[in-house]
């Protein structure tokens, strides 16, 4: 059986575009049934070294595209009285590590809004419009490659925790899995999301941890 797919590319950082693009994906398919905001770069490179325009970039593309692409779908959603948003944030919206202040900062936005945005639709419509928040961690993906640096370039290699991440095909399915039961918000990964719970039962050890950990 041959896979009904459609590709329409989409610049997260072209706002004028996306109201276009989200019309576009309703007449395709007759309706949209579930919104996966997944777009996002990463970043490495220290603060003190880090120009303003990267900052702007990180929370454009990572942060207000996804708001800007739920912002356009949501009318839809209020429609047909049903509808999902599904958000890939990052363990690092929970907690901030070294060499990735601006991505820390985007990912911690995501999570502010749509747990603002969640409350607001249960008030409104119950639960017939859903938010999901997927919080991977070290997932094997060439993410890293692409991460901008302190001036925008990229870093055009894979970091070791990257490299020993778990496997995206496995990520994929405890995503879909995650989906499927309506999760408000699911950490995905290894060793690494027992930082969530380290910071919030034991924020002063945790934040002496996190300086010494090596994130790069």
């Amino acid at each position: 059986m041959q896979a009904n797919v459609r590709v329409l590319p989409l610049d997260l950082t072209q706002f004028e575009t996306i109201q276009l693009n989200a019309e576009a994906a309703i007449q395709l398919f007759g309706h949209v049934d579930i919104l996966i905001n997944n777009g996002g770069i990463s970043q490495r490179s220290f603060a003190r070294e880090t120009l303003l325009e990267v900052d702007q970039k990180l929370m454009n593309v990572n942060y207000f595209g996804a708001v800007a692409v739920s912002k356009c779908l949501l009318p839809h959603f209020i429609q047909r009285k049903q509808g999902h948003f599904v958000t890939v944030t990052s363990v690092t919206g929970k907690f901030g590590t070294p060499y990735r202040s601006g991505y820390a900062a985007s990912k911690h936005a995501l999570h502010g809004f749509f747990d603002s945005f969640r409350a607001e639709l249960w008030q409104n419509f119950g639960d017939a419009i859903k938010v999901t928040m997927i919080c991977p961690g070290f997932i094997r993906t060439p993410i890293t490659l692409s991460a901008v640096t302190g001036d925008g370039t990229p870093l055009n290699k894979m970091d070791e925790g990257q490299y020993k991440g778990k496997p995206a095909d496995w990520c994929a399915r405890l995503i879909v899995k995650a989906i499927e039961r309506d999760k408000l918000e699911v950490n995905i990964g290894g060793i690494e999301v027992l930082g969530v719970y380290f910071k919030r039962f034991f924020p002063r050890a945790f934040a002496r941890y996190i300086r010494k950990a090596k994130v790069r």
